[in-house]
């Protein structure tokens, strides 16, 4: 195994097992959300998407995973008309683990993470590098991940690239309910030694922010548990593929996605 690879799973079994020794979990939250939508690029132009999401804080850092499956309007039983991905992401918080204080300024806490990404066709990604939470008026959370990121499987193009990912969350209240603003950007660019194919561009940029309505604590006067909104997903050379660079039946063109989901989510 490459030993970025290496380091990367000997990482996020450490991080595994001083979650796993930090019992009691001292809060979790789950969820799961459909989502509909058109215009995607790539992928066929309309789709169904069922999201199970897992959050989870422990005394030596926190958990994040999702899984999506996704389904189109196709007939043909195609392996492109129904489709998984995921993700696994546990941190490690210096400031818990060392017991000291290592906040400054807005920074609360600095923290190791690592990423595990899984898709069909034995694709799959390693993560691995330092992350910050922050605290900013007006949010709820914020944090920036950045991570060393190593393609693996059979469609391993890019020998890796470095990724900066922004997450955030933002309450507003609205009469007797709140809106809801969250979402995630992933921003790809080449290390040093990188060198792009001709149909594999491994700069992109994937952003995917939500803003949905609280109708839980509007109906029944149950906050965070019922919401309902829209998703848009706006992502460059989708998948890493340059314009022109992908050709199947599904699909020929421009790899510039920029879609629209109506989504439905209860957490539970």
């Amino acid at each position: 195994m490459n030993p970025l690879l290496t380091t990367a799973a000997l990482t996020g079994g450490l991080l595994l097992a001083a979650q796993a020794g930090a019992a009691p979990m001292l809060w979790q939250n789950n969820s799961l959300t459909y989502l509909y939508g058109k215009d995607f690029k790539v992928d066929p132009d309309t789709q169904h998407t069922l999201t199970f999401e897992h959050a989870s804080g422990w005394t030596y850092g926190d958990v994040f995973l999702f899984v999506d499956y996704k389904w189109n309007e196709s007939q043909d039983n195609s392996d492109a008309a129904r489709t998984y991905y995921g993700e696994f992401s546990p941190r490690l918080s210096l400031s818990k683990t060392t017991g000291t204080d290592i906040s400054f300024g807005p920074v609360t806490d600095v923290l190791i993470g690592f990423t595990y990404e899984r898709g069909e066709d034995r694709v799959q990604n390693y993560l691995l590098g330092p992350a910050v939470d922050l605290a900013v008026p007006g949010f709820d959370r914020l944090a920036i991940n950045t991570s060393y990121r190593k393609p693996d499987g059979i469609r391993n193009k890019a020998s890796g690239q470095w990724q900066i990912t922004p997450t955030w969350a933002i309450t507003i209240p609205v009469g007797s309910s709140d809106i809801l603003f969250d979402g995630y950007i992933d921003w790809v660019v080449n290390d040093a030694g990188n060198k792009d194919s001709d149909d594999y561009q491994s700069k992109n940029l994937h952003i995917n922010p939500q803003i949905k309505y609280d109708l839980g604590k509007a109906v029944y006067q149950k906050a965070g548990q019922l919401y309902v909104g829209i998703e848009y997903d706006y992502w460059s050379n989708k998948y890493g593929i340059k314009d022109g660079g992908f050709v199947s039946k599904n699909f020929v063109g421009s790899t510039d996605q920029s879609a629209w989901n109506a989504i439905v989510k209860v957490h539970f």
